[in-house]
């Protein structure tokens, strides 16, 4: 159970991190490259829920 928080934590910390880059540091392409991210980190999540 702490695993599955753990990235459902850091999948939601990155997509915050993408719309920060989004919308205060004005790099769009940056921000789109940190979005993307956020499916890769809970497919992994999900991967470790199910083989741990």
């Amino acid at each position: 159970m702490q695993s599955k928080f753990f990235f459902i934590i850091a999948a939601f910390l990155s997509f915050l991190l993408s719309v920060g880059i989004w919308f205060y540091a004005g790099n769009e392409n940056q921000a789109i490259f940190v979005g993307i991210w956020v499916p890769s980190i809970l497919s992994l999540g999900r991967y470790f829920d199910n083989n741990g």
